[in-house]
């Protein structure tokens, strides 16, 4: 029963982008605000990084949305 390997923990799906951009953000203000590299922002965006919990807290927080809304699991 240990812990599944990181490929079968199911993608992480967001909607950063979006919503960053209805913000009226570019990625370099939310990589700012987040405490990241812009390329970072990038990265999430297209789905090749999934951030650690406390980034995922802080870029929702530079949002002004909940965790939730803008980040799930596939198949969820």
């Amino acid at each position: 029963m240990g812990r599944k390997p990181r490929e079968e923990e199911g993608l992480v799906s967001n909607q950063v982008e979006a919503v960053r951009t209805k913000a009226g953000l570019s990625r370099q203000d939310l990589a700012d605000a987040a405490g990241v590299h812009y390329q970072t922002i990038g990265y999430i965006e297209r789905g090749e990084y999934s951030p650690s919990l406390v980034l995922a807290l802080r870029i929702a927080e530079a949002l002004e949305v909940n965790v939730e809304e803008l980040f799930w699991l596939e198949g969820k």
